[in-house]
């Protein structure tokens, strides 16, 4: 049978953490884990549209526990302050927040900006709340990748050493959760954790992605977009079944039946760069050097 959000088991007394969940996939995806039960925190950079999320889904469902809480993905000092007020446990992290080709820009410590948000800050929010996720037996880390992953070439430019190229940025970054998924479920694995990381793509979905940036196609986002791809609802389908479903196991990728108007959730096979193990470790020691962080993961 297709899985639908109405397999989503009870998940009261479980916490999740959805980034980026003031509008489009992550509001949708935090919106139906609090239907279901779980205590959800929008970890948004807006406040303002972040409240108003937090309201709507309150009235969609009255007895939804949901907080607002202030995270810039581009800056590592917001991440650290933000983990510092998280309190253990945590079930659910939800890397969701990310730009999509966008005009060249820098992160305030100098990473170039869709590998920063996409890729560095959730590599580094991940670190920080790793502790609280390994001592909530069968946690989940959930990083929300694209189709456009396979789209890739070439290396990452983290520092900007070659001339910007907005989407080839925006494909590295997307090729990054999952070499970031994949390697972090080999740590987790071999340390005998009962976490999983997986990953998730919401296919076409309409959404306002992509519309920040000034290129050709970025102004024709708005107008295209809307006529040919499915819902931003029916886009966080394949992150809410990563995250919920218990037949899912650690390293898997999830995406629609079809690229637009596709809402069943199924697993798929990555792109052949995404399964490349050496390159999925030197990520991590580039992704160790740029955040300071090296993510402890232990029994």
């Amino acid at each position: 049978m297709a899985w639908t959000p109405a397999d989503i088991p009870d998940l009261t007394g479980k916490r999740a953490i959805v980034t980026g969940s003031n509008a489009g996939l992550g509001l949708h995806i935090a919106d139906e884990l609090a239907a279901h039960g779980a205590d959800v925190t929008l970890a948004c950079r807006n406040l303002t549209k972040a409240e108003q999320a937090a309201d709507g889904i309150r009235k969609r469902t009255p007895s939804a526990s949901v907080e607002v809480r202030a995270l810039d993905l581009a800056d590592l000092d917001s991440v650290a302050a933000f983990a510092g007020g998280i309190d253990g446990p945590l079930d659910l992290l939800v890397n969701n927040a990310g730009l999509m080709a966008i005009d060249e820009a820098r992160t305030p410590q100098g990473v170039e900006m869709q590998f920063g948000v996409n890729h560095l800050g959730h590599f580094a929010l991940t670190a920080r709340l790793l502790p609280l996720l390994l001592a909530t037996p069968g946690s989940r880390i959930g990083s929300m990748s694209s189709m456009g992953h396979r789209g890739a070439r070439g290396p990452a430019d983290p520092r900007l050493e070659r001339p910007y190229q907005r989407w080839q940025s925006y494909f590295q970054s997307k090729l990054a959760n999952l070499l970031f998924t994949a390697e972090l479920q080999k740590r987790l694995s071999a340390a005998g954790a009962s976490t999983i990381a997986v990953a998730a793509h919401p296919g076409g979905s309409s959404t306002d992605l992509g519309t920040e940036g000034s290129g050709l196609i970025n102004r024709s986002i708005s107008t295209v977009v809307p006529l040919i791809a499915q819902s931003a609802e029916a886009g966080a389908r394949p992150m809410l079944r990563a995250v919920t479903d218990p037949a899912v196991r650690g390293g898997e990728f999830y995406g629609p039946t079809f690229v637009f108007r596709g809402s069943r959730p199924v697993r798929e096979t990555p792109s052949r760069s995404a399964r490349d193990a050496a390159a999925a470790a030197r990520l991590w020691a580039t992704s160790v050097e740029l955040s300071g962080l090296e993510p402890a993961i232990t029994r």
